[in-house]
């Protein structure tokens, strides 16, 4: 029997969500995913929960946040001038807005607070500090 390991291409399904909340993230439904388990395409944690799982196996993963996107850390907590941002973007609490940084890479921060003048952006990720529910089924694994 051919499991999941290092190299080997694996076709599966997975569904990502907050536990006892909302789907995040999900390929059901839809065509599912093909990779080469180490290739970067998933996040190397759930890369680490499915090796040795074998074609038809389903499985269901509990994580915290923490493990997968990184603890979270007050000091990616910024307040920036409103001035930053476009005069006709409507900022609301809670709204993802994305940033390109100065060497080219997509940043996302979360608006935390908004003042007259100022406002607050959370840059850790969104699902750091939740709990994790993640299912997959492995479609299959060819060496």
């Amino acid at each position: 029997m051919t499991v999941v390991a290092p190299g080997r291409r694996v076709t599966l399904h997975w569904t990502l969500a907050i536990e006892g909340g909302p789907v995040v993230d999900s390929t059901e439904g839809e065509e599912p995913m093909t990779i080469t388990l180490g290739d970067g395409t998933l996040h190397e944690r759930f890369e680490n929960v499915i090796e040795g799982l074998a074609t038809g196996a389903r499985a269901v993963f509990y994580l915290s946040g923490a493990e997968v996107f990184g603890a979270y850390d007050p000091a990616n907590v910024h307040t920036m001038p409103r001035s930053d941002f476009p005069a006709d973007m409507a900022l609301e609490e809670g709204h993802v807005v994305g940033f390109t940084t100065p060497a080219g890479d997509e940043l996302a921060g979360t608006v935390q607070r908004l003042g007259p003048d100022a406002v607050e952006m959370d840059f850790n990720h969104p699902l750091c500090s939740r709990n994790l529910t993640f299912r997959v089924e492995i479609l299959e694994v060819a060496t």
